[in-house]
């Protein structure tokens, strides 16, 4: 099964909580751009990570609001900053790296939230029985071209909301084999 990959650049998912601490009281996000998965956009707004060695700005949020608050960065950033975050999927924070968000009206300091993402593969139920997956299973995806790539253990994520079959590498393993957004890939067992 072939699927899309779109790469993901450092960003930041926020709760409701903390949109209001870092731009205002009754503060929304506004959208940039809308995102491939259904109701999630590229926020106007940005924000600085900050941690022990060093900041960086311009990160973009994510939305929308969220339940809980989450930093997804590159191992290049981590490494940067100097804070230590996981591997993992979305969502899986229990555990994960601390740093501080700073915005233009507040800051927060997290004690958990910051990850480097694991590379996934967003699929709806209907693809999954077709290739016989199910939730969390983890698959390679093979890309092709003049840096030809093999990642392995990219993990399944059923999503019914999900209009198709969609890859989400980070930025530092697209760049590894010359993958922009929307290059096909070969889904194998």
């Amino acid at each position: 099964m072939k699927v899309t990959v779109n790469v993901s650049n450092r960003h930041i998912h926020l709760t409701k909580e903390h949109i209001e601490t870092l731009f205002g009281s009754g503060y929304a996000l506004t959208e940039q751009k809308k995102l491939m998965q259904p109701h999630q956009f590229a926020a106007n707004e940005t924000l600085t990570v900050a941690g022990p060695r060093n900041e960086v700005s311009g990160v973009r949020i994510v939305g929308p609001e969220r339940t809980q608050t989450q930093i997804e960065m590159t191992v290049s950033d981590v490494r940067y900053l100097g804070i230590k975050a996981p591997l993992r999927l979305s969502g899986d924070l229990e555990g994960s790296g601390a740093a501080v968000l700073k915005g233009p009206k507040g800051t927060v300091e997290l004690k958990e939230g910051a990850i480097v993402a694991k590379r996934h593969i967003h699929i709806s139920q209907k693809d999954a029985d077709v290739m016989n997956l199910k939730d969390g299973d983890a698959v390679s995806v093979k890309m092709g071209g003049e840096r030809a790539l093999t990642y392995e253990n990219t993990v399944i994520r059923i999503d019914e909301k999900n209009a198709g079959p969609e890859c989400h590498l980070d930025i530092e393993e697209a760049n590894a084999a010359l993958i922009k957004n929307g290059d096909k890939a070969d889904i194998i067992k």
